[in-house]
């Protein structure tokens, strides 16, 4: 949180979460929070000390319920998150589209977890998109649609080499590691 408040930078999932809700009701986070917003940054300040006073006083008396709520089985857990996620998503719009969508990031999800992305920086680029695309639709609108300007300056061209290589170097890694296992067992 304090990177979030002080210098507009999320430093977790959860907190790029709370940026995008910030930035969606027109508040910016960051160094001019406290002066722009005095009354948002204290109240998140005050709702976070008033949390943890009433964890404090749920989690002594019910520390041994909770202890059981962890060791359910995933078998049980996991279709319940399951079920409650996929209410949750129809109750809101009351779409079909939205459900087969949360099934195509779940679906996605999935499989980056398994091949070890960091699902911070996947909420992060989620939050994060619409700003990036207004800049992108920008950018194009001064260059008259050329996408070639963002490989002659020097900056974006290293940001985008940096970007390509994020993607790209988890997936050599782990292609090196199963050729190292597969040359081992030979």
């Amino acid at each position: 949180m304090i990177p979030l408040l002080t210098l507009g930078i999320p430093g977790t999932g959860t907190t790029a979460v709370l940026m995008g809700a910030l930035i969606m009701y027109n508040v910016q986070p960051g160094p001019l929070l406290f002066d722009e917003h005095p009354t948002i940054a204290w109240g998140l300040i005050a709702s976070m000390f008033i949390g943890n006073l009433m964890l404090l006083l749920l989690n002594m008396p019910l520390v041994k319920v909770f202890a059981k709520i962890i060791e359910t089985p995933p078998k049980y857990l996991i279709p319940i998150i399951v079920a409650i996620s996929i209410f949750g998503v129809y109750a809101v719009r009351v779409t079909t589209f939205d459900l087969f969508l949360l099934i195509g990031c779940g679906v996605l999800g999935y499989f980056l977890s398994k091949n070890d992305y960091p699902m911070a920086l996947l909420v992060l680029g989620l939050v994060l998109g619409p700003m990036i695309e207004n800049n992108l639709r920008r950018a194009l609108t001064i260059s008259n649609g050329d996408m070639m300007v963002f490989i002659h300056r020097p900056a974006s061209l290293i940001f985008l080499i940096i970007a390509l290589l994020w993607v790209a170097i988890p997936i050599i890694l782990k292609m090196r590691g199963k050729n190292v296992i597969v040359n081992e067992e030979a």
